[in-house]
């Protein structure tokens, strides 16, 4: 922990005792000067990277430092109010007789991207909590060869997202209110796929549309944001819709819908592994991300380092 975070410390000494003889052997040493400066660079980034994660790791420990798990039991009674097809899927994910999910922590890696640009790989952490919610989401990945680091933060009320060239350049950085309901749904579209169980959630409510879908209404405070949920014949979650959230670059609500496959179980739980993040533009569906789950734990009083 703070030991590996304090490496820049001895680094940025050297640095400088290093220029000050370069100083008073000017003549000579111009060149390690320049070697210097690259150095710097070096380390400035390097520490810029640790803040930037650093905060990420701070917003999470103050989380779980004010957590108390309260251990109790999903019950097949507790399920009772819910449309038959969320039932089943509750049933089916093997969350019932286990602690119900009050945290979750997640680990992906994939591809992103922008319109009109090529695919780049990333990796990311994320921590969900669901009495209070919030959701913390941090990734790393490389774009056009340059490392990059985003943060979306979202802790009612408020939600932002910020991400980093080399750690240190702002290249988006945004808290505008539409935030608010955008970080909204991903945190439901979240809960629907990597904690069934949660589902049982009284600011949750419910209307069957068919034999395979139906709606749903998440009511925090003010804000009330629906998606559509959508299952096959055996009774998996296949789909989640909503036309809620919105897309920053043209800064409104646009419909959304996250397909996913390959159920697997995480920590005793079976849930999609593999899914995608798909605007409806007006001239078609953009897929802009893919997503491969990692690793998923659940109930987490600390936080875990990287599994992957």
């Amino acid at each position: 922990g703070k030991q590996k975070a304090n490496w820049f410390h001895p680094a940025l000494m050297g640095v400088l005792i290093s220029q000050m003889w370069i100083f008073s052997n000017w003549e000579d040493t111009k060149f390690g000067s320049f070697v210097n400066l690259l150095v710097l660079v070096g380390i400035l980034i390097g520490f810029s990277k640790s803040a930037f994660e650093g905060r990420f790791k701070e917003d999470v420990k103050a989380m779980l430092e004010n957590l108390r798990l309260s251990g109790s039991i999903l019950r097949e009674a507790d399920l009772k109010h819910l449309p038959d097809l969320v039932q089943e899927y509750i049933r089916r994910s093997g969350a019932v007789g286990k602690p119900k999910t009050e945290n979750f922590y997640l680990e992906f890696d994939g591809e992103m991207r922008r319109e009109g640009e090529p695919w780049f790989k990333f990796t990311s952490r994320q921590y969900s909590f669901i009495p209070r919610p919030a959701r913390f989401f941090f990734m790393k990945a490389r774009v056009k060869g340059v490392s990059t680091q985003g943060y979306h933060f979202y802790h009612p009320p408020t939600a932002k997202m910020t991400i980093k060239a080399l750690s240190v350049f702002p290249v988006v950085k945004t808290d505008i209110p539409e935030m608010f309901p955008t970080e909204t749904v991903t945190f439901l579209n979240d809960v629907c796929l990597f904690a069934p169980g949660s589902l049982i959630d009284d600011r949750i409510s419910w209307e069957k549309l068919d034999e395979l879908s139906v709606r749903a209404v998440f009511a925090f405070k003010e804000l009330r944001i629906a998606a559509v949920l959508y299952f096959n014949t055996e009774g998996d979650l296949i789909d989640f819709r909503s036309e809620d959230r919105y897309e920053i670059q043209q800064m409104k609500p646009l419909p959304f819908n996250t397909p996913v496959k390959d159920y697997r179980e995480f920590d005793g739980i079976r849930v999609p592994s593999y899914g995608e993040a798909i605007w409806h533009y007006s001239d078609g569906p953009f897929s802009y991300g893919k997503f491969r789950l990692k690793a998923l734990r659940y109930n987490l009083s600390e936080m875990p380092e990287a599994e992957t």
